[in-house]
């Protein structure tokens, strides 16, 4: 998973969340830092978005409890604007602050600035496509946040097909990005790297999600 947005507004939070999920990020949201502890116990998050005031434990105690376990970006939120709550959050453990009322695209900038910092990520080297996330610098395939072992052949067909998203993609053309137009490799083997790569991204490989079969043609990644 990418994002967790701990907002206690419900209506600023479903803001955040929508706009973030509309950017091709995987985000939860949570109102209290209860609820965020919690998560954070049962998954990974690349980033965290953190407002101050929240009912119960207030994010500068949250942040300090986060920090013993985790050393993900956090991205504070708060309607305080004055310097002393700024130096207490840098000092707590965030990586950036913002001063509410934002622009959510100024906040999005903030994130990808964050994430670009933290993991080297340049957004033209990502591919995203729902909970499937693809490096291409890093040549790192991430599902629900978790990492999937997918290397070589199989890495360069998932890249192709998730540059193509929604497209039929020619067998033959697959297979010539892949292997090369003078390879002396059997177009049989096409289909066994996709049964492969189907075993690792599908959570069924039988009733393929992502990668999918168009008779005679050859596959469609995505709706």
């Amino acid at each position: 998973m990418d994002i967790l947005i701990i907002e206690d507004n419900e209506e600023l939070g479903q803001l955040i969340y929508d706009f973030i999920t509309n950017s091709d990020y995987s985000a939860d949201l949570v109102k209290s830092a209860e609820d965020a502890l919690k998560k954070l116990e049962k998954e990974n998050y690349r980033l965290l978005l953190l407002d101050v005031m929240l009912p119960g434990l207030d994010g500068f105690n949250a942040l300090s409890k986060i920090r013993k376990d985790h050393n993900m970006p956090v991205l504070m939120m708060s309607a305080r604007t004055d310097d002393d709550s700024k130096i207490l959050g840098m000092e707590t453990g965030a990586d950036d602050y913002i001063e509410k009322p934002f622009s959510v695209p100024v906040l999005l900038s903030k994130i990808k600035a964050l994430l670009r910092r933290a993991y080297g990520e340049n957004e033209n080297d990502v591919l995203t496509y729902k909970n499937i996330r693809l490096n291409v610098g890093a040549r790192t395939v991430t599902k629900d946040g978790k990492s999937l072992e997918i290397t070589g052949k199989e890495f360069d067909i998932l890249e192709y097909l998730m540059k193509n998203v929604g497209k039929v993609v020619d067998k033959n053309k697959l297979f010539d990005e892949v292997w090369g137009f003078y390879s002396d490799t059997e177009m049989s083997s096409l289909n066994v790297y996709v049964r492969w790569l189907r075993e690792k991204i599908e959570d069924d490989p039988k009733e393929p999600e992502y990668i999918k079969t168009v008779w005679r043609v050859g596959y469609k990644f995505g709706e």
